[in-house]
Formats: C-alpha cells, sequence, structure tokens
C-alpha cells in the first residue's frame, strides 16, 4: 500500500546552491579523473555540453569540459568523437556534444526532421540531398570545403554559405542520415551515420514516454534540485508531460517537492538522498572561471535566485550599453559568484587580454585576489596549449 507523497520540504538558498554545484560536479576539483575517459565521463553525466562558434576565448565546448577536467586536452574530445565515439552532436536546447548511450532519445526527433524539414532547410531538393549522401558514400567523410558547387547563391545571412551543399548537408544531419565525425573550430567533416555508428548497431527509437523519462532524470542528475522551468530549458511545450511524470514520482515516494528559500511558491523537487545535504560547500580555495554557456550559467532565473547574479550575455548588446563587457565570464569561489571578468585570448601575442573585471556580492581583492589570479594563469595556459 502506498504512505503516499511526502510533505514539501523547505530548502534554504546555501543548501539549494550546495545540491547543484554537487550536481554539476563543481564541488571537487577533479570529479571526473583525467584522460580521454575524463571526457566521455563529464558528457554523459552533464547529458549535454553546448557548442557556440564565438572564440574570443576557447570555444564554450573545450571551456566546460575543461572547467571539469583541470588536466582536459582538446585530443581528447576529437577521440571521442571521432575514435571512441562515445559522443556525437546534436540539438538539445542548442547545438551540443550528447553521449552515444542517448541516440536513441533522439532518434524520434531525426525522423521527425526527416518527415517535415524546418524552413531553413525545407527548399532543399532531393536531387541536392542525394547528390551529397553519394558523394560521401563513394568517397568517405567530406567537409564544405571538399565541394565545389557548380553554381553559388546570394548569402542570406552573414554566416551562411554561398555553397548550396551546405544546406544539403545540415538537413542530412539533423534529419539523422548524415553525422559530424570531426570538427575543426567551427569546420564539420560529415559522414553516413550508418557507417560511423556501424550498419545495423542503431538503437530502437525511444517512446515519447521514455524521452520524457530521460529529460528528468538528465536534469536530475545534472541539476540535483529542479523545477519545471530547468527541466524544461526553452522546452515549454514538454511542460505537462513532465508535470505528470513528476507527480506520479511523487506518489511513489521518489521525488520530494520543496520550496526554496527566495523563490516564491515556485515548486521544485529532488531524490529524498539530498535531504542529507545540510550545509554549503567548504571550497574556500576552488575557483571556476566559468564560460557564459556553462550549465551553470545559462539558466539565468535560476543562477541569479540561487547565486544572487544576474548574468548578461553582452556580446549581443550594443557596445555603449555593455556593463560588463562582450564576453563576460562569472567567476565561482567556492559557492559564490565573486567576479565578472571581460576576457581576450591574443593568440598572436600568446597572452590572455583582461579587458574589464568586477567585483560581484562579496566579492573583493583582498579575500579572493590571490586565488583568482592563480587560476587566470590555469585559465591562459589552456587557451595557449595544444
Amino acid at each position: 500500500m502506498s504512505r503516499g507523497p511526502r510533505k514539501t520540504v523547505e530548502i534554504p538558498a546555501a543548501t539549494a546552491r550546495a545540491i547543484w554545484l554537487a550536481a554539476q560536479r563543481l564541488d571537487v576539483a577533479t570529479p571526473f579523473g583525467d584522460g580521454p575517459q575524463a571526457t566521455r565521463a563529464a558528457v554523459e553525466h552533464l547529458g549535454y555540453v553546448q557548442i557556440d562558434t564565438i572564440n574570443v576565448i576557447e570555444r564554450s565546448h573545450h571551456h566546460i569540459l575543461f572547467t571539469r577536467i583541470p588536466g582536459y586536452s582538446r585530443a581528447h574530445l576529437r577521440q571521442a568523437q571521432r575514435e571512441d565515439r562515445s559522443v556525437f552532436e546534436y540539438w538539445t536546447h542548442a547545438l551540443s556534444y550528447v553521449p552515444t548511450r542517448d541516440l536513441r532519445f533522439f532518434l524520434p526527433q531525426m525522423a521527425a526532421r526527416r518527415k517535415t524539414p524546418d524552413n531553413w532547410h525545407g527548399g532543399v531538393t532531393s536531387k541536392e540531398l542525394s547528390k551529397v549522401l553519394a558523394r560521401i558514400r563513394r568517397q568517405g567523410p567530406l567537409s564544405i570545403r571538399d565541394i565545389d558547387d557548380d553554381v553559388l547563391v546570394d548569402k542570406e545571412h552573414p554566416w551562411a554559405s554561398k555553397k548550396p551543399s551546405k544546406r544539403a548537408l545540415e538537413r542530412a544531419f539533423y534529419d539523422g542520415r548524415l553525422v559530424i565525425v570531426d570538427r575543426e573550430g567551427m569546420l564539420k567533416t560529415y559522414e553516413l551515420a550508418e557507417r560511423h555508428f556501424g550498419r545495423g548497431n542503431r538503437p530502437k527509437p525511444a517512446t515519447p514516454r521514455q524521452i520524457n523519462e530521460y529529460v528528468l532524470d538528465r536534469a536530475l542528475r545534472s541539476q540535483g534540485l529542479v523545477s519545471l522551468d530547468s527541466i524544461c530549458h526553452l522546452d515549454a511545450p514538454r511542460k505537462p508531460a513532465i508535470r505528470a511524470l513528476i507527480d506520479m514520482r511523487v506518489r511513489r515516494r521518489s521525488l520530494v517537492p520543496a520550496l526554496v528559500e527566495g523563490a516564491g511558491k515556485t515548486e521544485y523537487w529532488m531524490a529524498p538522498e539530498l535531504l542529507e545535504t545540510t550545509t554549503a560547500p567548504q571550497l574556500t580555495g576552488l575557483v571556476h572561471i566559468l564560460s557564459p554557456f556553462d550549465p551553470l550559467v545559462i539558466q539565468r532565473k535560476r543562477l541569479a535566485l540561487l547565486f544572487g547574479y544576474d548574468h548578461v550575455f553582452e556580446a549581443y548588446v550594443t557596445k555603449e550599453k555593455r556593463r560588463f563587457g562582450y564576453f563576460t565570464l562569472p567567476v565561482l569561489a567556492g559557492d559564490e559568484i565573486v567576479a565578472a571578468i571581460d576576457l581576450k585570448t591574443d593568440r598572436a601575442g600568446r597572452k590572455l587580454l583582461i579587458q574589464q573585471w568586477h567585483w560581484i556580492g562579496a566579492g573583493s581583492r583582498a579575500r579572493h585576489g590571490v586565488m583568482i589570479d592563480e587560476a587566470l594563469g590555469r585559465f591562459e595556459a589552456f587557451q595557449l596549449g595544444d
């Protein structure tokens, strides 16, 4: 006989921060170990690592992994993608690296895109699509640089290509016929998905119910304490199904409803074992310079609630309206956001440039200066390394 749901618990903000930091593996120095296998482990735990094109400093996917793997090398991600095939690129809330073990949860989305392509790729003709697929089948993996189109077209956007084949490659990628097997900066190399993953190894597509279970479990693993907004980040249509799933788990007592200090009546949920988390971590010597696309930062309202820091991505703000700088990085010291530093890598001059530095909250030069300077030294070495 069911004992019914647990009573709603009240969670202090400090405890909520501790739960989130532990779930993000930012509460210990080397949570995933070292070497190529650490990259796989990090992506599998986080669920996805966002890719972004901006390279004022090292691109976000490498930055996010370095934050959690101090000995991280870019070659490790390349090995995971191209050789080990333990991660692949696909769309979550943005283009991301996701674990290959989770491929089945993305197959229905690929099938839907093949049946109904989006407006950007809908204009690709069957002839164009067949041509690029046949060429890759015949010649092996190709990038857009390997293809010389007979006719070029005017760019519709600054970041678009004049080659019609680029859109054909992208459409075949999104509908699952092609997979990105290598990446040099933003130059992508495509291969047939069946050849990359192995003919006959394609898993059975997940059902809608299984996908919702996956989305909820991914959030619980990487966030610890979850809300509908945090689970369904930029995916609002999924909320009713996720809420029904949460209610079922609450009835079964595998989730505990919670109210977080300062969040008003916003509902949160957590695993019962997390009720043992009572204090914030004592991490006085642990400093992380975070990417604006780090999972801890991209959910802005949650970051503001639990850390008292409103992050604005000012690369999209006109210069005269910027407050902290074009590419500001929040600095996490222990369980506090203590600074916001606008950085730029001078690759020719082999140095990291500090454009602006602002102290946040209780952050100060006296309290945090030495440890941040040391973290910046490590970060500079990473920027300029292989």
